[in-house]
């Protein structure tokens, strides 16, 4: 069983980027375009406003690139911040527990995008393409070079 999970393990991390970064890009949605029931149960925020709208910038871009994994580890650090200081600034003023101050989602947001800093995108990411494209000879891109070494 425990080498079936290890070979899962990419897998399994993939989807929890994706599912992350969807409802993540989904907040942001919501605050910028209204959709999805709008920012704050109806509306959007206005834009340019501190720090609302940039929050939700951040949320729409970050969660994309995080969603398809491409430069998921800047993305997420970025994310993980915004969730850090979304936390500390509107939050936590209110109470020291975030089940009290309503931060769970900035807290899990946080604590969800740091572990993607440190783990990386998993399997099925844009990342994992470019790279093996970046990490390859031009001679070892091209098809008659592959012919000719078979």
């Amino acid at each position: 069983m425990p080498g079936s999970l290890q070979s899962a393990q990419p897998y399994a991390l993939a989807l929890f980027r994706i599912v992350t970064g969807l409802l993540f890009a989904c907040h942001g949605a919501a605050s910028l375009f209204g959709v999805l029931g709008g920012a704050h149960g109806g509306g959007t925020v206005a834009a340019g406003t501190w720090p609302g709208w940039y929050a939700a910038v951040i949320q729409l871009v970050a969660g994309i690139l995080v969603l398809v994994g491409l430069g998921t580890r800047s993305a997420a650090f970025v994310a993980s911040g915004s969730m850090a200081y979304a936390y500390f600034s509107v939050h936590q003023p209110e109470s020291l527990w975030p089940l009290q101050n309503g931060g769970e989602a900035s807290a899990m947001f946080c604590w969800a995008f740091l572990l993607l800093v440190f783990t990386g995108p998993g399997a099925l990411a844009l990342d994992g393409l470019f790279a093996g494209r970046a990490g390859r000879a031009p001679a070892e891109r091209r098809p008659e070079a592959a012919a000719a070494r078979a």
